[in-house]
């Protein structure tokens, strides 16, 4: 039986509202805002720190200064949570939160490499959303109220969530194998959240039939 559902999206194509629609559906837990307030519980940083860390490689000249620190005796220099708290730290403590989350399930998880990080359970259906540019630009445009800014948050945080998943898990991003389901959000919230709940239940009905 379905117990988990992790939404991976493309950014601006409302992912997060229909994630949230979803859990009220189901009465389930959605692990989305939550999830960083936890992270940042967990390592004991501030949630800025970790919304900066989210989805993005370590800039190169702290990665490395990572790598001369690490191959030091001693490391005589204080640092600041922001250097103690790396993208290596974030991805082994978000699969530690992400797998816990798992375990007790029903629940509805957005992002954070959630699907690769449970990409082998069968309890667990995989979706990702995306949009044509066009319909992304204007959602957030309404938030930006300026095109350019608009324009770059559509390059960089697509572009960043494809780095870091190609670092850490070694895919392309999206990975198309990994999903039950890829779904155009520019289709509307009702049909995608429709199609992902008839998905759900046609997976459990087939479980129940073996």
């Amino acid at each position: 039986m379905i117990r988990i559902i992790t939404i991976e999206r493309e950014y601006g194509c409302g992912g997060s509202v229909i994630a949230e629609k979803l859990a009220a559906r189901l009465g389930w837990e959605l692990l989305d805002r939550s999830l960083t307030d936890e992270i940042a519980r967990i390592a004991q940083v501030t949630r800025a720190t970790v919304e900066q860390r989210e989805g993005h490689l370590d800039p190169l000249f702290y990665r490395l200064g990572k790598v001369f620190w690490r191959g030091s005796y001693e490391r005589s220099l204080p640092v600041d949570e922001h250097e103690a708290f790396d993208a290596d730290s974030m991805v082994a403590i978000v699969q530690q939160v992400v797998e816990q989350a798992a375990a007790t399930g029903n629940c509805v998880i957005v992002g954070r490499g959630s699907p690769y990080f449970l990409r082998d359970r069968a309890d667990t259906l995989r979706v990702f959303l995306f949009a044509p540019r066009e319909f992304k630009f204007r959602r957030v445009l309404t938030r930006t109220k300026n095109e350019a800014e608009a324009n770059e948050l559509l390059d960089s945080i697509d572009r960043d969530r494809k780095h870091f998943l190609k670092h850490y898990f070694g895919v392309e991003w999206p990975h198309r194998p990994l999903y039950h389901a890829m779904l155009n959000t520019a289709l509307g919230n009702d049909l995608v959240l429709g199609t992902i709940l008839n998905l759900m239940d046609a997976l459990n009905k087939k479980e129940t039939s073996l």
